[in-house]
């Protein structure tokens, strides 16, 4: 009997083969909104607070956006480049000195790196499920964080979109993608340069994918790609090593001076601020100013985690960096068909890497988690060595911002024993990921209780600034951290000499503010109400001739001498 054949009717539509899940890219996204949103509501809401540092970037961003100065250094000092300044001072042209429009190209880093480490976790291997967990974690923020990607107080911000793209670029090129080589190469010479301008706490993630770089694609650095990374990195670097060359100043040593390398600090001390207090403050899991202890299991989990990211990135590189063994005894086979004749590549196109020369993806993927580990191993243990972990450790912990870019391959351990694990692995591995989620929304939430507390904070400044104007008032000498946001706050309308609590000189980022009210015999004071050097200048309150007047603004006190 003949079987008959159901034939599709004509126009009718064939079925599809499913589509790849786009739920957790869809999340991932709504949670990166959701992330970038919470950081604008705390800008707009003057969050996290100004302080004089950020308004030193700021008077530089002023000074380039009306061509009168174009700093190579933070004002004051000769190492930590001033690209923040650059990139705001198109903005500050427009809108004249502002918080806010200092800070949008910080935030606009942050939803970049947001993006990057998406795309790395994915180029790494892995699922999209565990990429949604990696974005949902970096879009928390506590107090310390919001502050590293938000404050353009020179450097921080840079960092995790600048080590994540040089993670994502090893792996392009050594997986041997054919298409842009020569560009892809360039761009992460040109970001490595940059970086050691702006701040050298990303060289040991430099080096680590500069070495996996090495390791698999030497033959290609040995011709045109290596001269066009070499030069994008030098072009990047250049502001650094020109002015390093006008001046004779050696930026890594200022570097290591402002550690607190020669300050006293015992290595107790050092233990606890780098090891115990360092990870649960610089990855985000305590509250304003402090560690509660409970929050501190961080950094009893952070060195295991380290460890087994570490063991389990070399165990998978192992097998591809060793030649297989023979398989049997040897077999007749036939000569193999001959190949093809190969078509050269056009002319002045970079040729495509050898094949065989080209690693499997899931071996790049390891020696890439594996240099991600090794860099932020080495961003701990110098942040340790440094005497401003022991003595400063809840402010300097800052210096630790740089761990996020290791963050996928840190966890790594945890979706290997959330996918495979069974019985107590599995459960271990899902405690430490609730833990972790759970602890970093408490800090975020810690955090936004100080917002109300911080707007009024700024508007008590504002206030301030517009007495002054009111008052005529155009040189005044202060506390440090008043002078420069308060000069920058007025749009150097107002420019401020800084003093210590006994009315002696101070630490002037720059100087001419100082020539300036020294100048004036009529300059003022400002002082916070309640400070020492508020009860300092009360006692020069009086009737006389040269004695001084005082002005109430809520929070301040405004000392005008008297004529």
């Amino acid at each position: 009997m003949t079987a008959r054949v159901r034939q599709e009717p004509r126009g009718a539509a064939r079925p599809r083969t499913p589509r790849r899940p786009r739920l957790p890219a869809l999340l991932a996204l709504l949670v990166g909104v959701a992330g970038v949103g919470y950081r604008l509501a705390l800008l707009l809401a003057d969050a996290p607070p100004a302080n004089s540092d950020e308004a030193t970037m700021g008077l530089a961003a002023l000074h380039i956006a009306r061509g009168q100065d174009f700093p190579v250094w933070f004002y004051g000092q000769a190492y930590m480049g001033t690209l923040e300044a650059y990139l705001a001072a198109p903005l500050l042209a427009l809108t004249g000195p502002s918080v806010l429009a200092l800070r949008l190209p910080t935030l606009a880093l942050y939803a970049l790196f947001l993006l990057l480490v998406w795309r790395l976790t994915r180029r790494l291997g892995g699922d999209r499920w565990f990429a949604l967990l990696i974005v949902g974690f970096l879009a928390l923020g506590s107090d310390r964080i919001v502050k590293n990607q938000l404050i353009a107080g020179g450097g921080y911000p840079e960092l995790n979109p600048a080590g994540v793209g040089l993670a994502l670029l090893t792996l392009d090129l050594c997986t041997g993608r054919p298409d842009a080589r020569l560009p892809r190469w360039a761009a992460w010479g040109l970001i490595s340069g940059l970086m050691l301008w702006v701040d050298p706490l990303l060289l040991p993630y430099i080096a680590g994918t500069g070495a996996v770089l090495v390791a698999w694609r030497r033959r290609e650095l040995a011709g045109r790609a290596g001269i066009v990374t070499v030069a994008a990195l030098l072009l990047g670097a250049a502001p650094m090593l020109l002015d390093s060359l006008r001046h004779g100043r050696d930026p890594f040593t200022a570097v290591l001076a402002a550690s607190g390398g020669d300050a006293a600090a015992g290595w107790g001390e050092r233990l606890h601020g780098g090891l115990v207090l360092g990870p649960p403050l610089g990855m985000g899991f305590c509250s304003p100013g402090h560690c509660a202890t409970w929050q501190l299991w961080w950094a009893l989990a952070f060195p295991v985690l380290l460890a087994l990211a570490g063991l389990s990135a070399w165990r998978a590189l192992r097998p591809a960096a060793s030649p297989a063994p023979p398989a049997g005894p040897p077999m007749s086979v036939p000569p193999p068909a001959r190949p093809p004749r190969s078509v050269p590549p056009p002319a002045g196109s970079p040729a495509a890497p050898s094949p065989s020369a080209t690693p499997p993806p899931s071996a790049v993927s390891a020696a890439v988690r594996l240099a991600l580990v090794v860099g932020a191993a080495a961003v701990l243990g110098a942040y340790v060595a440094s005497s401003a972990a022991g003595r400063t450790p809840v402010e300097s912990a800052r210096y630790l911002s740089c761990l996020a870019v290791a963050t996928p391959a840190l966890l790594w351990p945890l979706r290997a024993a959330t996918r495979g694990g069974r019985g107590v692995p599995r459960i271990a591995a899902v405690a430490v990921l609730a833990a972790l989620l759970g602890t970093a929304a408490v800090a975020t939430a810690a955090a936004v209780r100080t917002v109300p507390a911080t707007h009024a904070e700024a508007d008590r400044h504002r206030t301030l600034v517009a007495t002054l104007d009111e008052l005529g008032v155009r040189h005044v000498r202060a506390g440090y951290w008043t002078c420069n946001r308060l000069t920058f706050a007025s749009g150097e309308d107002v420019l401020c000499a800084v003093v210590d609590d006994e009315l002696r000189p101070g630490f002037d980022r720059y100087p001419a503010y100082r020539r300036a009210v020294d100048a004036d015999p009529g300059a003022g004071w400002v002082a916070p109400v309640g400070s020492p050097l508020a009860v300092r200048l009360d006692q020069r309150l009086g009737p006389d001739r040269g004695e001084l007047d005082v002005v109430t603004v809520e929070g301040w006190r405004v000392y005008l001498p008297r004529r």
